[in-house]
């Protein structure tokens, strides 16, 4: 019998022949329009990574395999040349790889697969295994001379637990037993066993967050610490350093707000951070942080234009901070000068670009680019001066087919607020022709629609309603990020409110503009889009049908079921069982207790082991439509969580919108 650990490292090889990845099966005939199948098809691409000389690019292609017996997203390495030449795998398709890491000096790639460290050498022989932890590697990153990587790695199940589960004597008390996330520090020469020992540099008292980085000296690490790594404990998130000798810890920001995302200068004198404010908030702004290392009172850095600046790191000079926010439909990356405080924007271009990265070198960035009707593919650009251009072909098989026409609408509401949004035209549409229109409803509330491929697979498919004749409205109400933090303060205790003005407003413009058909209006969205779907719906009647996703139907039980109940004092300011007054308002916003005035025939989705929003809240929801007799129906997705992971319930879903509105709305009859 062969070896476990010799099977999994003989998958990787760059010396084999090229196996393609595999996916969906192809139609037998051409297609003629996009199609919820044939989104499928598109890959998603990430963990964009510049080699240290620019001259290689790794990353990461995660496409649907469906067959009878598997419905699963593989995701795989690849490497291409910075000039888009010489694409070639590093993983194999059996199993999932990711999170790629260059070696400082260029020379390896490590990466994790089957939740183990691997490192490749790149030389064509097969790819070696560093660790075999029973808890598997969570996150990683190399020393800055190449001879150590720490990682962290949640704590294996006792034996005494497992012998629990497996007589089935395994109650347990909620909260009480919890797997912390080690750190844990690898050298990557053997010792004279041949074997490489990790050494633990943390207790199992706190858990270590999946940032990790390395003095320049190679002395000391930076991480994120909370109580337990449960959702809800990231509102109590540190940044500690810890001595690699010795495992002594120094707090570098342990304060009552969020300190996260930290990065060592290169000259080793400063760490940079994002803290929120105080006391923390999921609407509150964020800002820069500048500790020195030698000890002292921090920078507080000047605002960023959205106030939620997500920190890429630093330049390789030292003099500023990398950072990307959403600025409208698109994203932004942004220069500060730490002296100053001056902000410049790097990226000036019409593409969307996501998972902004740095070399080790600090002189390159990667990227995902892609636009409404450019698919997404890995890219590359200096730091400066930035100039950006896509690498890869991951795409290129997919056929070319009509795709409705988008662009960024805007409207005024409640008489000052200028709103924005995204709206996509039926495909081949006539100017002057009146069309059902479809409203969409992001999650968050803090969420942003974005200038992303139409034809990606998600839960609502654009591309596919637009070649059945819909028109899609894709707003960001107030609340949403990417306007300043005004913006988003808007819907502090009055959900439902300012944002369904705005979304009102937003279609009120599109029947005025002679676009959409006032009898022929639907409306969707998932998770907090779900919410104000079913708040919409007991406000109006307007819409011949609604779709209504993962979302909150009763404030009040879900606050006390949700993994991140902290997420509501950000809107709300208190708990409701601690405040009367308060809970009228969790009451009177909850669309359950409105129930009564719904008329909109409602399909619900909602997975079965979601935590987010726990599915009891689609049952209340729709006990009440249906013991009112108004049409519902509603879908469960087994095994999934708070949204579709698994690609066949994606499909489901897809597929399950397109015909809900088809039927209720029928988009063939034009007017």
């Amino acid at each position: 019998m062969t070896h476990p650990s010799r099977s999994l490292i003989t998958l990787f090889t760059l010396a084999g022949a090229f196996c393609a990845p595999v996916g969906v099966q192809s139609q037998a005939a051409a297609p003629t329009a996009w199609t919820p199948e044939l989104m499928m098809k598109v890959r998603r691409l990430g963990s964009v990574r510049p080699s240290p000389d620019g001259q290689q690019v790794a990353y990461t292609v995660t496409e649907a395999v469906m067959t009878p017996e598997r419905s699963e997203n593989i995701t795989r390495i690849f490497l291409s040349g910075a000039d888009g030449e010489k694409i070639r795998p590093l993983t194999r398709p059996e199993r999932s790889a990711s999170d790629p890491q260059w070696a400082p000096d260029g020379s390896g790639l490590a990466f994790i697969y089957a939740r183990q460290l691997f490192l490749s050498r790149l030389d064509g022989k097969p790819s070696e295994r560093l660790t075999e932890v029973p808890g598997g590697v969570a996150a990683y990153a190399w020393s800055p001379d190449g001879t150590r990587i720490a990682y962290t790695s949640p704590e294996a199940a006792s034996e005494e637990r497992l012998k629990a589960i497996r007589e089935k004597d395994d109650a347990y008390w909620v909260g009480e037993e919890v797997a912390q996330n080690r750190l844990y520090v690898l050298s990557l020469a053997p010792g004279a066993d041949g074997k490489r020992e990790a050494r633990p540099l943390t207790p199992a008292e706190f858990n270590v967050g999946p940032q990790l980085d390395w003095s320049p000296d190679g002395k000391t690490i930076v991480f994120t610490r909370t109580p337990t790594p449960r959702p809800d404990d990231g509102w109590s998130s540190d940044v500690v350093a810890v001595e690699v000798e010795t495992g002594v810890f120094r707090d570098i920001a342990a304060t009552p707000v969020v300190e996260a995302e930290a990065r060592y200068s290169p000259d080793g004198k400063w760490i940079a951070l994002v803290a929120s404010g105080e006391p923390p908030r999921y609407t509150q702004r964020s800002r820069l942080q500048l500790f020195p290392v030698g000890g002292g009172a921090p920078r507080t850095l000047p605002e960023t234009p959205d106030s939620r600046p997500t920190l890429i790191g630093w330049s390789a000079d030292g003099k500023e901070l990398y950072f990307w926010e959403h600025r409208g439909t698109l994203v932004r990356i942004y220069a500060m000068a730490v002296e100053t405080g001056a902000i410049r924007t790097v990226n000036e271009g019409g593409e969307y670009l996501s998972g902004v990265t740095l070399d080790p070198s600090r002189k390159w960035f990667g990227c995902v680019s892609e636009g409404s009707t450019q698919a997404p593919e890995a890219a590359l650009s200096p730091a400066a001066p930035f100039s950006l251009r896509r690498v890869t072909r991951a795409n290129t098989h997919l056929p070319e087919l009509p795709m409705g026409k988008t662009e960024v609408v805007r409207w005024k509401s409640d008489g000052e607020w200028e709103v924005e949004g995204l709206l996509t035209y039926p495909a081949g549409y006539t100017p002057g022709t009146r069309v059902p229109l479809l409203l969409q409803i992001h999650g968050g509330p803090a969420g942003a629609f974005s200038q992303q491929y139409l034809a990606r697979p998600t839960l609502y498919p654009t591309a596919a309603f637009a070649a059945r004749g819909f028109a899609v409205l894709q707003p960001n109400p107030r609340g949403s990020i990417g306007y300043g933090a005004k913006f988003q303060d808007q819907n502090y205790r009055d959900w439902g409110g300012a944002d369904y003005r705005d979304l009102m407003a937003g279609v009120d413009h599109l029947v005025k503009q002679g676009v959409a058909d006032p009898e022929r209006l639907g409306i969707m969205g998932w998770s907090y889009g779900g919410y104000l779907t079913g708040w919409t719906i007991t406000q109006t009647d307007r819409f011949k049908a609604a779709s209504l996703g993962a979302g909150v139907s009763n404030l009040v039980s879900q606050t006390g079921t949700t993994d991140i109940p902290t997420q509501r004092l950000g809107y709300f300011g208190a708990w409701p069982w601690d405040d009367p007054q308060l809970a009228r308002i969790y009451l009177d916003r909850s669309p359950l207790f409105h129930a009564a005035k719904v008329r909109t025939p409602t399909l619900i989705q909602h997975g079965e082991l979601d935590r987010r929003v726990p599915i009891t809240q689609s049952f209340e929801l729709y006990t009440a439509l249906k013991k009112r007799g108004v049409p519902v129906r509603m879908l469960v997705l087994p095994r999934q969580a708070h949204g579709p992971s698994e690609p066949k319930m994606l499909l489901k879903v897809m597929n399950t919108n397109l015909d809900w509105f088809e039927q209720h709305l029928q988009p063939g009859k034009a007017k």
